[in-house]
C-alpha cells in the first residue's frame, strides 16, 4: 500500500504546485513582457511546461451512457412515448428501444394497430413470467449488460422468449448451464424444453447421467419425470456404481418416491421403505400379479424396460430379488433367461470367443455397467460380481495405472473359468471426479476399444497424470463379454448336425 499510496500522491502534488505557481504569475505579472520579442522569456518555457502537464490526461470516473440511458430513460421514464401495460404493472418506454425486441419490431413496423398506439395493454399467457422478469428484460434494452440470477433465470427466459431477444435468450442458456446441480437440474431441463434451449437440455442430461447413481438425492429422485428417467436409464454413458442391480434398485427407490410424494426420511432409509412398502401391497391388497401390471404401476413399464437384465440374473442373489419383488412380468424375465442361456451355450460350444469386430450400436445397446468409487490415492484390486461367461475380469488400480487381468489359474474365482487361449472383450473406461454440486472436475475416457486377452494376461488400460487426479475418484466401465447374435432358429444343417451330432 506505501508503493501504491505514493504513486497516487505524485500527480495531485504536482497539480498543487502548478496551481500554486499560476496564482502567483497573475498577482505579480511577468517582468519579461517588458523585453523584445526576440529575447527568450522564461517565463513562457515554464508555461509551456506547465501546459503539457495539463495536457495529461488525468482518468475521471464519469457516469457512463449506458447507465445514464439506463436510469433516466428507463427507470425515470423521461420523454417516452409509449406505455407498455402487464400483469397490474405499467412501464414508460420508447419505441427506439423496444424495436430491438422481434415481438416489438413486427408490431410497430407492420399494419398493426398497436402501430400507433400510445399504449399497448400485453397478454401475459405464460404462467412463468412475471413483473419481476419482465422488469428485466425491458431494462436490458437500455443497458449493455443485464445480471442473471439462477433462481430467476426461468421467469427471465420466458420473458424473454415471449419478447424474441435472442442475445437475452442466449445468456440465459448460459447461466443456466454454468448453474446446474441437485436443486436446478430437472427444473431447468423441463424448462429448455419448453423454450426449445437443446444444449441446456444436453448439459442437464449429462449431468445427471453423470450424478443420478453418483451422488443419489431423495429430492431429485422426487422431480424426475419419468421421460427424463427412461432417457438416463437407457444410456450406456449412465454413470453406474457397483453393477446393473443397482440400476434396477434405484429405480425401485424412484418409483416408491413418486407412488409416495410425501415421504421424507434419510437417503440410508429408502431402500429398506420402499420394499416395505412393495411387501405390504403384495400381502395386504393380496396383488399376485407384478406390480408393473397394476394400474398404479403402468407408468413406470417404459423405465424399467431399459434395465438390462442379462446382467442381474448372473448373479443368484439379485435373481432371487428380482423374483422376490414381483415387478417384473414374467415373460419379460423368461426371455432374459432364454437369451442368457444360449449365450452361455455358445461361449461354451460353439467357440464364441467375444466380439470380434467394432460394433457399436450394439455396445450401446447391450453392454455391462459397472462401476467402483475410489476414495483416495492408493491400491485397489476388484471384481464386479456375477457370471460374466467364464470370463474373470480383474481391475487394478496403482501407481496411477489402470489395469486389466483375465484371471484364469492364479487367482480364486467364486465361479467357473473359461480356458480357452484367447478371449474377446469390448470395452470402455471412463474416470471422473466431481465437485460438490455435482460439477465435472477431471474426466477421461479410453474411448470404445476392442481387447484380447491370453490367460491370466495383464494389460495397462490407462495411464493416469497425477496432476489431473482429484480424490474421490470415480471409475466406470462398460464391458460386451460375447459376440452379437440374433435370436434365429438354427438353418437346416445345424439342425441336421443336433439330431446327428457324430457327423462332420
Amino acid at each position: 500500500m506505501g508503493i501504491l499510496g505514493s504513486k497516487f500522491q505524485s500527480p495531485s502534488q504536482g497539480l498543487e504546485d502548478i496551481a500554486e505557481g499560476t496564482s502567483t504569475n497573475r498577482k505579480h505579472g511577468c517582468e519579461c513582457k517588458k523585453r523584445k520579442r526576440n529575447v527568450p522569456c522564461d517565463c513562457e518555457s515554464e508555461q509551456e511546461e506547465d501546459d503539457g502537464l495539463l495536457d495529461t490526461p488525468r482518468r475521471k470516473k464519469l457516469k457512463s451512457t449506458s447507465r445514464y440511458i439506463y436510469q433516466t430513460l428507463f427507470l425515470n421514464g423521461e420523454n417516452s412515448d409509449i406505455r407498455i401495460c402487464a400483469l397490474g404493472q405499467e412501464w414508460n418506454l420508447h419505441k427506439v428501444y423496444l424495436c430491438q425486441s422481434g415481438y416489438f419490431s413486427s408490431m410497430f413496423s407492420g399494419s398493426w394497430k398497436e402501430s400507433n398506439m400510445m399504449e399497448i395493454n400485453l397478454e401475459i399467457p405464460d404462467q412463468n413470467i412475471d413483473t419481476e422478469a419482465l422488469q428485466v428484460v425491458f431494462g436490458s434494452l437500455y443497458r449493455d449488460d443485464v445480471l442473471i440470477k439462477p433462481s430467476r433465470v426461468v421467469s427471465i427466459l420466458a420473458a424473454a422468449c415471449m419478447l424474441q431477444l435472442d442475445g437475452l435468450i442466449q445468456q440465459c442458456g448460459e447461466t443456466m448451464k454454468e448453474n446446474i446441480s441437485t436443486k436446478t437440474a430437472c427444473g431447468y431441463y423441463a424448462c429448455a424444453s419448453i423454450y426449445g434451449l437443446d444444449s441446456v437440455m444436453k448439459k442437464c442430461l449429462e449431468w445427471l447421467l453423470n450424478n443420478l447413481m453418483t451422488h443419489q438425492n431423495v429430492e431429485l429422485m422426487k422431480e424426475l419425470s419419468a421421460e427424463v428417467m427412461e432417457l438416463l436409464i437407457q444410456s450406456s454413458d449412465l454413470f453406474v456404481m457397483q453393477v446393473e442391480m443397482d440400476v434396477y434398485t434405484a429405480l425401485k427407490k424412484w418409483m416408491f418416491l413418486q407412488l409416495n410424494t410425501l415421504w421424507d426420511g434419510p437417503i440410508k432409509q429408502l431402500l429398506a421403505d420402499a420394499d416395505a412398502w412393495l411387501c405390504k401391497r403384495r400381502t395386504d391388497l393380496c396383488e399376485k400379479e407384478p406390480f408393473l401390471d397394476t394400474e398404479d404401476g403402468l407408468p413406470f413399464r417404459s423405465v424399467f424396460k431399459h434395465v438390462r437384465l442379462q446382467y442381474i440374473i448372473n448373479d443368484l442373489a439379485s435373481a432371487r430379488i428380482l423374483e422376490r419383488d414381483n415387478i417384473l412380468p414374467p415373460d419379460w424375465l423368461t426371455s432374459v433367461y432364454k437369451s442368457q442361456w444360449f449365450a452361455m451355450l455358445r461361449t461354451e460350444f460353439d467357440n464364441d470367443n467375444g466380439p470380434h469386430e467394432a460394433n457399436k450400436d450394439e455396445f450401446e445397446r447391450s453392454s455391462m455397467r459397472c462401476g467402483r468409487k475410489l476414495t483416495k490415492d492408493g491400491d485397489y484390486c476388484w471384481r464386479w460380481t456375477g457370471f460374466n461367461f467364464g470370463f474373470d475380469l480383474l481391475v487394478t488400480y496403482t501407481n496411477r495405472f489402470i489395469v486389466f487381468k483375465r484371471n484364469t489359474l492364479s487367482q480364486p474365482c467364486g465361479g467357473a473359468v473359461s480356458l480357452q487361449p484367447r478371449r474377446h472383450l469390448a470395452y470402455r473406461l471412463r474416470l471422473a471426479s466431481f465437485d460438490s454440486r455435482g460439477k465435472l472436475v477431471c474426466s477421461r475416457s479410453t474411448g470404445y476399444q476392442l481387447l484380447t486377452l491370453e490367460k491370466d494376461q495383464e494389460y495397462v488400460v490407462m495411464n493416469l497424470d497425477s496432476r489431473l487426479l482429484s480424490f474421490p475418484l470415480y471409475v466406470c466401465c462398460n464391458f460386451l463379454y460375447t459376440s452379437p447374435h440374433s435370436d434365429q432358429r438354427p438353418d437346416s444343417s445345424e439342425q441336421e448336425s443336433a439330431r446327428h451330432p457324430d457327423l462332420c
